[in-house]
């Protein structure tokens, strides 16, 4: 995750970071000023259309869409900061779930052996997690029309929260902890698979294609009708116009696709690695 200061006006305007939308879209920016560009001259220099013509209240096509494009564009963006937001409180539920079941082994077990398995387990299914979630095959595993290799090894995550509910059960089979203080730790204990599960739902759950392929030919259509109509009265400035709406439209819906899926290895996405770094720390103090 990109670290910067909300209050640093200047470095967001003036600076580019390699994430920045302006920078990804440059090739389509330059191809949609050079077409927007072609249009006016044909209008206003080639074809000479008068005042008069028709082409001239195109535009107001592009009034009535426009309202229709933004609430498309808010919805986009607000359901894709959802997913973002669900992924970062999900592994705030992780960090706050060791540390709990970290300072619950603690308290009710004094062997060594079983502190240090904890210690370990805990830490490792952070990090096993967080490679899981990054693994590209783990986003297609709902796909129809594939049929992966990954469906069959063993789910690591699992395996972790598996080992320690056995653990925890082969310690209060063996005396080391009793009933009461099987129950104590038990939720935190589920709560791990409840965590991946949750996870695996908002990376195997993208936008529905048909959806995200009609905000991106309606962004494209609209654009590319903008000159037909804005020509007559903005000439040859409606190549850099056109530029920078392209701009505004085309960035939301990328800023949206970038984070919709918040466990990937994109600039914004949620810093997984560093919050299992800062679990298993945490965990190494309080077992």
């Amino acid at each position: 995750m990109h670290s910067y200061s909300t209050k640093d006006w200047l470095s967001f305007i003036f600076n580019f970071h390699k994430s920045d939308t302006f920078i990804k879209l440059i090739p389509m920016m330059l191809g949609i000023g050079i077409y927007a560009g072609l249009v006016g001259y044909l209008e206003v220099e080639h074809w000479k259309l008068g005042s008069d013509h028709y082409l001239r209240n195109f535009n107001l096509m592009h009034n009535l869409l426009g309202f229709v494009l933004s609430l498309l564009l808010v919805f986009r963006t607000n359901t894709a900061y959802d997913r973002w937001w669900e992924g970062r409180r999900l592994w705030g539920s992780l960090v706050n779930n060791s540390r709990n079941l970290a300072m619950k082994i603690a308290s009710v077990s004094a062997n060594e052996h079983d502190r240090a398995f904890f210690r370990k387990a805990i830490s490792d299914y952070a990090f096993v997690l967080n490679a899981h979630l990054k693994d590209e095959e783990t986003s297609k595993q709902l796909f129809d029309d594939l049929d992966l290799e990954i469906d069959h090894h063993k789910h690591k995550p699992n395996q972790v929260a598996k080992t320690m509910m056995e653990r925890a059960n082969e310690m209060y089979r063996e005396g080391r902890i009793s009933g009461e203080q099987l129950l104590f730790i038990n939720p935190e204990l589920l709560s791990f698979t409840d965590i991946c599960g949750a996870c695996e739902r908002i990376k195997n759950t993208p936008i529905p294609y048909s959806y995200s392929a009609f905000i991106k030919k309606f962004i494209f259509f609209y654009v590319i009708t903008l000159p037909f109509g804005y020509a007559f009265s903005l000439g040859y400035l409606v190549g850099p116009i056109v530029i920078f709406i392209f701009y505004v439209l085309a960035s939301l819906e990328l800023i949206a696709e970038e984070i919709e899926d918040p466990f990937g290895t994109d600039e914004n996405d949620l810093p997984t690695q560093k919050i299992s770094e800062n679990i298993s720390k945490h965990v190494a103090e309080l077992i």
